[in-house]
């Protein structure tokens, strides 16, 4: 006498099944709305009331199968497109925020995080008419899939070294950990309030008469994404980091989308986006302008994608500083197309340490212009912040780098193309084509620097390269120093 689907006859089974598969998301929790995608051709249905004041917005009845018709193009043998998932929307300001520019609104965020991430295709909002103040927060998964932090408003820290809580972390502020799925977005501003830390007299060229003064010089990071995967970071503006804006370290497979990153000329230390030990890495459409690097790749990254950037003033788009303190460091499969780089102190930079290990390979620099360039192309293995740095017999191996389409105006206080390699470890298989860099004032091209240089100019260069040696050195062939992966 079993307890089947005959005893409990199909409308009934029905019944249960769709008890089972009803949306669980929103019911008792307060502070969130619920958000479906409109249907086309809207019409009926009207809206509902959640428990905990959300609104769901209902779908319209579905009409009997032989009433239906077909969507242009779709044939009935074409597979169902799915709905999109509900959203639960969880509003920082029901959580406590109050937004006001001098509020501490930290536990409202956090609050509102442990909320978010316990539901799945969460929204956690940052309403546009406010301004909210937060301390060092870590945001740790795992979370349920499809969280989205949105921030329309603006979110910001303390602001300086003074205001900084003096349990707080000094050297990061908004942290992303263990998460696989994020998505960071909006159409807000995430103000850095870093001039504070910009002028500490520690930070270069600050204490007096240009000196720089020893002494802790710790500052935050804006935004750090730590261990994560499958992240979006998309449409936000970022400006006035105390240092770095954004970094990614041991994250994988991350899109970076439409972003403006402002920080001004003369800000120490502000990298505009630094990815460190990250793999699978796609950064495009964004416009930045700061103190250091445009963006920055470190060791441990591979297969990074860059498109249709713009930089400057800044230094440039730099592959490392590599090898510090006799370290192995390993970056291969970076692209640059389609950017333009403007008024900075560096265009294309790979820059290593003496006496590290590993190597830097698979470089290709494609379609780049150039407006009024300090070292528009260089390659430096002899990277030193004072000349304290002793000459060493190791170095990072720098090989497979392309150079191609690469157009524009360099600032003529430097060579235009710089390629100063190890004597032990030289570069090899450099490659030059349709490459034009002529003086932004004056008439006068400079030659460019080789040393230690191995690789072929594929066309005529604007100025000639004469001075790449052909073939490849015998003191590479089989060194173990410099194996990666």
């Amino acid at each position: 006498m079993g307890g089947g689907p005959s005893r409990l006859g199909l409308p009934r089974l029905l019944m249960v099944v769709a008890l089972v598969l009803l949306p669980l998301c929103g019911f008792g929790v307060h502070g969130r709305n619920h958000i479906h995608k409109k249907p086309h051709g809207g019409g009926g249905g009207g809206g509902r009331q959640h428990r905990g004041g959300g609104t769901v917005v209902s779908s319209p009845a579905v009409p009997p199968a032989d009433e239906q018709t077909q969507p242009p193009g779709i044939v009935p043998s074409d597979p169902v497109i799915p709905a999109q998932p509900e959203q639960c929307v969880f509003d920082v300001r029901a959580f406590g925020a109050v937004g006001d520019g001098t509020t501490d609104d930290t536990e409202a965020f956090r609050a509102a995080w442990r909320a978010a991430c316990a539901v799945e295709s969460a929204v956690i909002s940052v309403p546009s008419d406010g301004t909210f103040t937060i301390t060092t927060t870590t945001f740790t998964g795992p979370c349920k899939p499809g969280l989205v932090f949105q921030v329309d408003g603006v979110l910001m820290p303390p602001d300086g070294p003074d205001c900084w809580p003096p349990s707080d972390n000094r050297r990061q502020w908004l942290v992303f950990s263990n998460l696989d799925g994020l998505t960071l977005r909006g159409a807000g501003t995430i103000e850095g309030n870093g001039e504070g830390w910009w002028n500490l007299p520690c930070k270069p060229h600050r204490g007096p008469n240009g000196s720089t003064l020893r002494g802790p010089c710790d500052s935050p990071t804006l935004v750090r994404f730590f261990m994560s995967r499958n992240l979006v970071v998309e449409g936000l503006r970022v400006e006035n980091s105390p240092e770095f804006h954004f970094r990614f370290d041991g994250c994988s497979d991350v899109r970076v989308d439409g972003l403006s990153i402002r920080s001004p000329a003369n800000s120490p230390n502000t990298d505009g986006i630094h990815v460190e030990n990250t793999q699978r890495v796609a950064i495009y459409n964004s416009m930045i302008s700061n103190g250091d690097d445009c963006i920055s790749i470190g060791t441990g990254s591979y297969d990074v994608d860059i498109q249709n950037v713009s930089c400057g003033p800044g230094h440039g788009i730099s592959i490392g500083s590599l090898g510090v303190h006799n370290s192995q460091a390993c970056v291969a499969n970076v692209t640059v197309r389609n950017a333009v780089i403007r008024n900075s102190d560096n265009g294309l930079r790979i820059k290593t340490w003496q006496g590290g290990m590993g190597s830097v390979s698979g470089i290709n620099f494609d379609t780049v212009s150039m407006e009024n360039v300090r070292n528009c192309i260089i390659i430096d293995q002899y990277y030193c912040l004072d000349k304290r740095c002793m000459n060493q017999s190791t170095a990072v191996h720098v090989t497979d780098v392309s150079y191609a389409n690469v157009r524009g105006s360099y600032d003529v206080r430097a060579a235009p193309i710089h390629f100063a390699c190890s004597d032990t470890v030289p570069c090899t298989n450099i490659t030059m084509s349709e490459v034009e860099l002529l003086p932004f004032s004056g008439e006068l091209v400079d030659d460019p620097f080789c040393w230690s240089a191995y690789g072929l100019q594929q066309t005529p260069t604007i100025p000639p390269i004469y001075c790449l040696q052909d073939g490849l050195p015998d003191s590479l062939l089989d060194n173990p120093d410099l194996r990666c992966r």
